[in-house]
């Protein structure tokens, strides 16, 4: 297969100095504990070298992405200049009625976030891929996609006409010709977003656990479609209020070592 290579800007590049993040937190277990979240997750970096994977590309911000990934391919998606929400939905490729499912996902592992060891659930309960590796710590299964709607309603009626990911992940799924549409959108993934739970168990947009060059890494347990809507969002810090682009990076099935991936 072709590797599609793409650069970011100049302009992007430097916009990357002012556009960083703490990283996770350095909160003590005892006060995360107090707060209900989750002790920090321990890092897991990759093996898998950039220079051999079978494709790469630049999602410029804002844009949509979609591609089909093969089972045992290894999907990373790089969070480039730091604090960039990336909106994720995963498709059986074969019979796209069975497709990531929120409540399964977090039900099977007994936890609204995802990090390493994670496994990402389909309607039909089965496995549809395993985060292998994870440089963030931290993602979010419940904020959902930001839309025409809910900017108007969060935000001001001025917004409304705001792009949106909801309209990315549209356009996409009309450009790949199979049929689906707004029905076929269910509660999608937030890879690199921080959305904590507050103790009266609302929900809050706060700053990026991320930071530039973080990323996060998924084996495929069957053949997905992956759809991807790099968040426009300006609205609140989910993107440091100022959207860049981040890389995805695809591997064929690489020979797991089991000492070196302490994952399912």
């Amino acid at each position: 297969m072709t590797t599609t290579m793409a650069t970011t800007s100049s302009a992007t590049t430097a916009a990357a100095s002012s556009k960083s993040s703490p990283g996770p937190s350095t909160t003590g277990a005892a006060e995360l504990a107090r707060r209900g979240e989750p002790s920090p997750p321990a890092l897991q970096e990759s093996t898998l070298d950039p220079a051999e994977a079978l494709y790469s590309e630049v999602i410029p911000a804002g844009n949509g992405w979609s591609r089909e990934i093969l089972a045992g391919q290894v999907l990373r998606i790089v969070d480039l200049e730091g604090n960039q929400a990336v909106d994720t939905l995963f498709f059986n490729a074969a019979a796209t009625d069975e497709r990531y499912s929120a409540p399964d996902t977090i039900t099977a592992q007994k936890n609204i976030y995802l990090t390493t060891g994670s496994v990402l659930m389909s309607t039909e309960g089965r496995p549809m891929l395993t985060i292998v590796a994870d440089t963030c710590g931290r993602h979010d299964t419940l904020g959902g996609a930001c839309s025409a709607e809910s900017n108007q309603v969060r935000y001001a009626l001025e917004k409304k006409y705001m792009h949106s990911c909801r309209d990315s992940f549209l356009l996409e799924l009309g450009r790949l010709g199979r049929g689906m549409g707004k029905r076929d959108l269910p509660s999608n993934i937030n890879f690199f977003m921080n959305v904590p739970v507050t103790p009266e168990g609302g929900l809050s947009f706060a700053d990026g656990l991320s930071a530039p060059g973080r990323y996060v890494e998924m084996r495929a347990e069957m053949n997905v479609l992956a759809l991807i809507s790099n968040c426009p969002q300006l609205n609140n810090p989910c993107n440091g209020y100022h959207p860049t682009p981040v890389r995805v990076l695809i591997w064929d099935a690489p020979a797991w070592d089991s000492t070196t991936w302490d994952v399912p």
